[in-house]
């Protein structure tokens, strides 16, 4: 399994939800810009990441403990 690209999993669930980064930026206070830079990196601050996750009623950190959970259990 391939560590989570934070952004590209943020833009599939707003996609699913019909929403579109320009909505997310307004809720965030933020430019469109600076939304499309936050996503296009494969990390996030956790805060960023939990005002993403409440606002999307999506919890992305379950993306990261699925990876981790996967990766122990082929090592272990």
């Amino acid at each position: 399994m391939e560590e989570p690209h934070i952004g590209h999993i943020i833009k599939e669930v707003l996609r699913q939800q019909g929403r579109t980064i320009t909505w997310l930026g307004k809720q965030l206070g933020c430019s469109r810009q600076n939304i499309y830079k936050i996503l296009n990196r494969s990390w996030i601050y956790t805060d960023m990441l939990l005002k993403i996750s409440n606002l999307l009623d999506y919890d992305f950190f379950k993306c990261f403990s699925d990876y981790r959970d996967q990766k122990t259990t082929k090592i272990g």
